[in-house]
């Protein structure tokens, strides 16, 4: 963990370690008690195909298994 400040203008500069590791967009969340930076991938659609690569239904399977167990939860 490191500890940064905001300079004269706002800016905030990340260590060199944390821009190689999560790149150099972030998304900025803010939190009750704070804020968090979500890196953005330099290619977003490509990052979804690498997370699903394992996945081996379709999304109108997984839709239609997330709607049946929606409405068992609901006491269909």
């Amino acid at each position: 963990m490191s500890d940064v400040s905001l300079d004269d203008r706002g800016r905030l500069t990340l260590p060199k370690e944390v821009r190689e590791r999560y790149g150099d967009r972030y998304h900025i969340v803010q939190l009750s008690d704070g804020i968090k930076l979500i890196p953005i991938a330099d290619d977003p659609l490509e990052a979804l195909r690498d997370e699903f690569a394992d996945i081996d239904k379709s999304a109108d399977k997984l839709r239609e298994e997330a709607r049946e167990a929606a409405l068992d939860e609901a006491g269909r």
